[in-house]
């Protein structure tokens, strides 16, 4: 009986305990339930939106501020382009009013024209009785280069044959030159020699003695491919100093007279102007500009 008493106890006591524990679960359970209802938005969201927004008025900004460098920008390009415009229009502005300023040559047709860096031929001139005169040419056959005026190649013949006569080989290197030959050669220089050598040695187009048909270059036949200033010292050089005028021709660019032709010298330039003009040239010693008073 004892026993059965404890027995029941237990089992009164296990139940009751059971009950306490299910009632503090509910209990719990309704806690978190409410905890849950009644939560709050946490702050980082909002702190997040205002962080966006602030990073999106920084990136509009930006936009603009590159936007605007980037029209600077573009204005100085065009800016520069138009500087280098106008500044290339200037240049040859310029050089247009250099060639109006020179004076036209009013009767290119004569052997005694003088044509230099202020006296320019007429617009599209070109001589119309150019032949090949009858001597050694550097140049092959068929080229403008072998071409005198009628009377200046008759001269040259002449010339030619004098000199063969004292033992002198002579050969023709270069006449006539048109101007578009002329304006090809002067651009030439002036890319691969510069502005100021080109000046020195090559006339511009339509200044030059080869369009007018009475100029030829001539070289020793034994050194034909060099026309330099040291040609004058061989034989052939020195005979021609000395005998060109017997037949019409000047060493157009002669020595120490470089600030009145406005070229260095060319031992080699033959330039026909008639047997009586070079010879009161070469007696005088003078020049084409001294002999008819056009100094520069």
């Amino acid at each position: 009986m004892k026993k059965m008493g404890l027995v029941f106890i237990f089992t009164l006591t296990f139940i009751l305990a059971s009950c306490e524990q299910e009632r503090y679960s509910s209990e719990k359970l309704d806690e978190r339930n409410y905890e849950a209802e009644h939560k709050e938005e946490p702050e980082t969201e909002e702190v997040n939106v205002d962080v966006n927004e602030e990073q999106k008025k920084e990136q509009e900004q930006q936009e603009e501020q590159e936007d605007q460098e980037d029209q600077e920008d573009s204005e100085e390009n065009s800016e520069e382009k138009n500087t280098d415009k106008n500044n290339e229009s200037e240049q040859n502005q310029d050089s247009n009013q250099a060639e109006d300023s020179l004076a036209v040559i009013e009767n290119p047709e004569s052997v005694e024209l003088v044509v230099n860096k202020q006296r320019k031929l007429p617009d599209g001139y070109a001589p119309n009785d150019l032949v090949e005169a009858n001597v050694s040419y550097y140049a092959a056959e068929g080229d403008p280069k072998r071409l005198l005026r009628q009377e200046a190649a008759t001269a040259l013949e002449e010339l030619f044959k004098a000199a063969k006569a004292v033992g002198l080989e002579l050969v023709a290197v270069s006449g006539y030159r048109s101007y578009e030959r002329q304006k090809q050669i002067y651009e030439s220089n002036v890319v691969n020699k510069g502005q100021e050598h080109a000046d020195k040695f090559s006339a511009k187009p339509g200044t030059s003695e080869h369009q007018t048909g009475l100029a030829m270059d001539v070289a020793s036949a034994a050194l034909v491919a060099v026309l330099e200033q040291s040609f004058i010292e061989t034989d052939e050089g020195k005979w021609l100093e000395n005998h060109a005028h017997k037949y019409g021709f000047v060493i157009r660019y002669p020595e120490g007279k470089e600030a009145i032709t406005g070229y260095s010298y060319e031992p080699w330039h033959l330039r026909y102007v008639g047997k009586n003009t070079a010879s009161e040239i070469y007696q005088a010693q003078t020049t084409l500009e001294e002999h008819f008073g056009l100094y520069p």
